[in-house]
C-alpha cells in the first residue's frame, strides 16, 4: 500500500473550497498520480484526461457521466474516459488514488 521511489508536490491540490485535498506523485518512470482525501460531500469532477479512481479507505457513491449511483470501496475502482465526468457523494473522508492515463 505504497508507492516507493518517488516525488511527491510539496503543495497541495485543493478543490471544492478544501473538501478534496491531494497531492501529486510522480514515479520513477514518469507516470503521474495524485494521493488524497475526499470530505464528506457531493462533488462532480469534469475530466480532460482518462482517469481511474482507486479507493484505498472508505466508501464512494459515484456516478459515470450520469449513470445510476453505485457504491465503490476500499480496492475498488472506476475509470472514466477523457471529456467525461463523474459525480462523488461521500458520507464520511473517502482516500483514493487517482492513475492518469
Amino acid at each position: 500500500m505504497q508507492f516507493d521511489h518517488v516525488s511527491v508536490g510539496k503543495k497541495a491540490n485543493i478543490y471544492f473550497d478544501g473538501k478534496c485535498v491531494s497531492h501529486t506523485v510522480t514515479l520513477a518512470d514518469g507516470t503521474r498520480k495524485s494521493v488524497g482525501v475526499i470530505l464528506p460531500s457531493t462533488l462532480r469532477f469534469d475530466l480532460s484526461t482518462r482517469e481511474v479512481m482507486e479507493v484505498v479507505d472508505g466508501t464512494a457513491y459515484v456516478s459515470v457521466n450520469g449513470g445510476s449511483e453505485q457504491p465503490f470501496g476500499a480496492g475498488q475502482s472506476w475509470t472514466v474516459e477523457a471529456g467525461g465526468y463523474f459525480v462523488i457523494r461521500a458520507e464520511l473522508p473517502v482516500h483514493y488514488v487517482c492513475h492518469f492515463d
